[in-house]
C-alpha cells in the first residue's frame, strides 16, 4: 500500500481514518464514479476495510450505485444526500481558511 505523502486539510482536522480516507478521496472527485477497487487504491485503503463499512454507506446513500461495466460496479458520492453535503461545505470551508492564512502568513513575511 502507498503511503500518501501530503494529507489533505480535511484528513488533517478531522483525522486519518479509513473511513475519512475513503470520503476525502470521493469528495476530491466528485464527478467521476469508481469501481471498489480504484475507490480503494485512491484512497489507500485496503480493500477488505473498505468493504466492512461499503455496504452500510450504500444503505445510508452516502454513496450510490451509478453503473455496470462487465463485472464492476462502479459508485460515486451522493451529492443530494444531506450529510455529503455538509461534508463538502466542511471541506471548502476548511480548505478556504488554510488558504486564507497561508496568504497572510505571507503577507506578513512581506
Amino acid at each position: 500500500m502507498r503511503v500518501k505523502e501530503n494529507k489533505s486539510i480535511f484528513l488533517i482536522y478531522l483525522g486519518d481514518t479509513p473511513q475519512l480516507r475513503v470520503l476525502d478521496f470521493l469528495i476530491d472527485n466528485h464527478f467521476f464514479d469508481f469501481p471498489l477497487t480504484e475507490i480503494s487504491r485512491g484512497s489507500n485503503v485496503s480493500y477488505n476495510s473498505l468493504t466492512s463499512f461499503f455496504s452500510e454507506w450504500l444503505a445510508k446513500e452516502i454513496i450510490i450505485k451509478t453503473r455496470r461495466i462487465g463485472k464492476s460496479d462502479y459508485y460515486q458520492i451522493n451529492l443530494k444526500n444531506s450529510f455529503v453535503s455538509n461534508i463538502m461545505k466542511l471541506d471548502w470551508s476548511l480548505t478556504k481558511k488554510n488558504a486564507l492564512s497561508g496568504i497572510e502568513e505571507k503577507e506578513l513575511i512581506a
